[in-house]
This record gives C-alpha cells, sequence and structure tokens, in this order.
C-alpha cells in the first residue's frame, strides 16, 4: 500500500503540470505514453523492442498519436491513414520473410494494439487541445467511476460482473460507480458546461462512464490472454501503462464519436 500511494504521488505530481500546461510538452507526454503501452504488448507477446516489428509498430502508433496540425506538411493524397496503411503493409511482408517465426495473427495483434492505443492517446490530446475543463471532464469519468466501482463493490458486490475475466468486480460495483460518477459530474457540468447542454451531457456521462467500464474489461481480457498480472512494472504498486490508461484508451476517441471534441 505505502508503495501505490508514493508512486501515485510522484505520477501525480508530474501528470497534473502537464494537462494544465497541455501544448508541446502533453503532446511528447502522450507519444512516451503510447510507445511504453506498445511495448508493453510486445513484451507480453514475448517480442524482442528491437525487432523490425516492434520498431514498425512503435512508429504507427506514434504516426496516430500526433495531433493532426502536425501533419499539415504532408502532400495531398499523403494522409495519416495512408501512412498507417503503409506501416500495416510492412508488417504483413513480415510475416512472409519471416515466415513461421512471426505469424498473420501477430500481425493482426499489433496492428489491433497500434490502433487502439495510438487512437486512445490522440484523443487524449486533442480533448486538452479543445479545453482543460474538457479533458478534466473525461478524465473525472474514468476515475471517478473506478473509485466508485471498487468502494461501492466491496462494500456491496455480490453478483460477479465477468469472473472469468476480471474475477473482483461486481454488478454492484459497477452500477455504483456508473451512478457516483454521472452524479458527482452533473455538479461539475453545472459550473464547467461541456459542449451541449446539461442534460444532455448527464446523458452522456452515463454512457462515457459504461464505455470506461469496457476498456477496463478489454485490457482485463488482453491480461488474462496473455497469463499476467500486470500489463507492465513501470508504475510500482499500480503496474503498467495499459493497467492505468485502459479506460481513457476507449473514453477518449468516444469524446469524438460523441461530436465533444
Amino acid at each position: 500500500m505505502k508503495q501505490r500511494v508514493i508512486t501515485a504521488v510522484v505520477a501525480l505530481a508530474i501528470f497534473i503540470p502537464l494537462i494544465v500546461y497541455g501544448g508541446l510538452p502533453l503532446t511528447i507526454a502522450a507519444l512516451l505514453l503510447g510507445i511504453i503501452a506498445l511495448d508493453e504488448i510486445l513484451i507480453m507477446k514475448k517480442m524482442l523492442l528491437v525487432s523490425f516489428e516492434a520498431i514498425v509498430s512503435n512508429l504507427g502508433v506514434i504516426l496516430l498519436i500526433l495531433p493532426d496540425n502536425w501533419l499539415n506538411f504532408l502532400p495531398d493524397g499523403l494522409n495519416r491513414m495512408f501512412l498507417f496503411y503503409v506501416l500495416v503493409v510492412l508488417i504483413l511482408l513480415h510475416t512472409v520473410i519471416r515466415k513461421a517465426r512471426f505469424t498473420f495473427d501477430d500481425a493482426g495483434v499489433l496492428t489491433l494494439a497500434m490502433l487502439y492505443i495510438g487512437m486512445g492517446f490522440h484523443y487524449f490530446v486533442t480533448a486538452r487541445a479543445d479545453s482543460l475543463v474538457t479533458l478534466l471532464y473525461a478524465m473525472l469519468i474514468v476515475w471517478l467511476t473506478d473509485s466508485g466501482a471498487y468502494m461501492l463493490g466491496k462494500q456491496f458486490g455480490k453478483h460477479k460482473l465477468s469472473p472469468k475475466i476480471s474475477p473482483n468486480k461486481t454488478w454492484e460495483g459497477s452500477v455504483g460507480g456508473t451512478i457516483a460518477a454521472t452524479v458527482i459530474l452533473a455538479v461539475y457540468l453545472w459550473f464547467f458546461p461541456v459542449q451541449y447542454g446539461w442534460i444532455v451531457m448527464i446523458l452522456v456521462t452515463f454512457i462515457l462512464s459504461i464505455f470506461g467500464q469496457f476498456g477496463d474489461l478489454i485490457e482485463s481480457s488482453l491480461k488474462r490472454f496473455y497469463g499476467v498480472k500486470d500489463s507492465g512494472k513501470i508504475l510500482p504498486g499500480h503496474g503498467g501503462i495499459l493497467d492505468r490508461f485502459d479506460s481513457m484508451l476507449i473514453v477518449m476517441p468516444m469524446l469524438h464519436l460523441l461530436g465533444i471534441v
């Protein structure tokens, strides 16, 4: 517990100034976090971080995270998604060169990982570019849902939510976390409006809280598949970057889908 607290304090001391300041420092931080998160998946798959597939995958996640205005220099017809497609083709060609050592399944996992992590951190940066209020709104959804689910689940949880994926999560905790986040953020939205009217944003909060929990379960499923307890060890007592940003990687793109950023 002491280690968890120390790590949390140090992480927040670094992270909070970054999200408040935004701009280039936050973008660089997002790029570093994205690379580390992707490398956690590579390590789970027991792939070398200096291998061809690792280097191309890291380039892919960097490309997807970059803010849109950083790529304005590209000529017409050569956009972000076409460049990403080129990188995916390189990974697919690697299945031919390496044959049995690097399979089509491996290529599929890395492509999904690049999209999952890259788009998540891209819209994290985009949310801050919209405003600090918007980014804090999204982050509070994740934090309040997670905290509410943990506390209420521990107190009242009886029915397992997904025992084969995450045995400690309960329906009571899940529902309680979403309700807690929605109620508290209704107050936040009253004083700090985001995009739509107050009533609509309460509904949006409810939806995003649910999707955030799906993000948590997705990452739990990933770890269960590879037989690991944590995605990494970079945050002592808290696991890896994927462990800390799993819900946000789903919530942030949902902000875009719902027309908020």
